[in-house]
């Protein structure tokens, strides 16, 4: 996406099971590279990890 992902919008290198295709490429965005998994991002489960991420993406969405 070479001007950004919108906020709600899914990032075109998610493959059907939510991982990155380009992880570890040169070609993956800064940002991405950037957010670093913590313990209060990870939580438990892949369940708690993809609700952190979404409420991270409405809590930064424009107005």
């Amino acid at each position: 996406m070479p001007n950004g992902k919108p906020a709600g919008v899914r990032c075109v290198q998610l493959d059907d099971d939510q991982r990155c295709r380009i992880f570890g490429k040169p070609e993956r965005p800064a940002f991405c590279g950037g957010l670093q998994p913590s313990a209060e991002m990870c939580g438990v489960d892949r369940q708690h990890a993809l609700r952190w991420l979404a409420d991270l993406e409405r809590a930064t969405a424009p107005a």
